[in-house]
């Protein structure tokens, strides 16, 4: 007899608990390959696992009612995202591992002059999950900068954390000085520079200055990687900073969605 046949003959309980200590993607993959066992790969004894132990807390704050039968479905459902404490953030768990990520809206950081709409001014737009996102309209000093509590992340993780933004076409002045972006947690912190807006720069040019770029994703946004932290699992505050203050020019044109906080590998 076979090892998968010897497997196959266990309590489906026993396969529960084996499957519990593996990893969502894991149990996905073994659902596809033993269709006589898929119902014990679906129980909800074995996805509740897979849940944070405070998914009953993020549920309730979800802006929109969740539909769910199952423990798996809720899983499936909580992997595509939705949006919490109002709508100002966004919360979503990575499918391979069930680890939790976080965006952090434009309207819960700290902007310097956010409120002056000689500044800054604040609309919709089509391709944003939140309701409203920041635009620079001109500005010298530019300081933006956000707290999250460790407690609400996945413990014993890394954390990669992302200034997520866009470019108008008559933005200026967003390449001219390097802004400075930082990740301090406890007595830890690392800094790194940065140009929010490399049009127009060559490839040499991205090489001689070491600073980290932005990049383009699928959705039309962008990203700059701010820096990384691990979350051991105390209860901690991550502050995250973005600052261009000693280039003493005028700027705008820049588009901030939020900060994003998701697990490393």
């Amino acid at each position: 007899m076979s090892g998968a046949e010897l497997f196959n003959q266990l309590p489906e309980d026993i396969i529960s608990s084996i499957l519990s200590l593996t990893s969502p993607k894991d149990t996905f993959s073994f659902s596809l390959v033993s269709s006589s066992l898929r119902s014990v790969a679906a129980s909800d004894f074995l996805w509740q696992t897979f849940l944070p132990s405070d998914y009953k807390h993020i549920i309730d704050k979800s802006v929109t009612p969740l539909k769910y039968s199952t423990k798996k479905e809720l899983f499936i459902r909580l992997c595509n995202s939705i949006l919490i404490d109002g709508g100002n953030k966004s919360f979503a768990l990575e499918k391979s591992s069930g680890k939790k990520s976080y965006v952090i809206s434009a309207e819960e950081l700290s902007i310097l002059y956010g409120e002056e709409p000689d500044h800054w001014t604040w609309k919709s737009v089509p391709d944003s999950r939140f309701s409203k996102v920041a635009e620079l309209k001109v500005i010298c000093r530019l300081e933006i900068k956000a707290n999250l509590k460790t407690n609400i992340l996945s413990p014993n993780t890394k954390y990669g954390v992302y200034f997520i933004m866009k470019i108008s076409d008559q933005a200026f002045g967003l390449n001219s000085v390097a802004a400075e972006i930082s990740v301090e947690i406890g007595n830890r912190k690392e800094d790194q520079n940065c140009v929010l807006d490399s049009m127009g720069m060559t490839n040499f040019e991205e090489k001689q200055r070491d600073q980290r770029l932005p990049y383009k994703r699928e959705d039309g946004w962008m990203e700059i990687e701010v820096g990384e932290f691990y979350n051991g699992g105390n209860e901690e505050e991550v502050t995250v900073s973005l600052m261009e203050v000693k280039g003493c020019h005028v700027k705008g044109g820049l588009i901030i969605e939020g900060i994003g906080f998701r697990p490393k590998h």
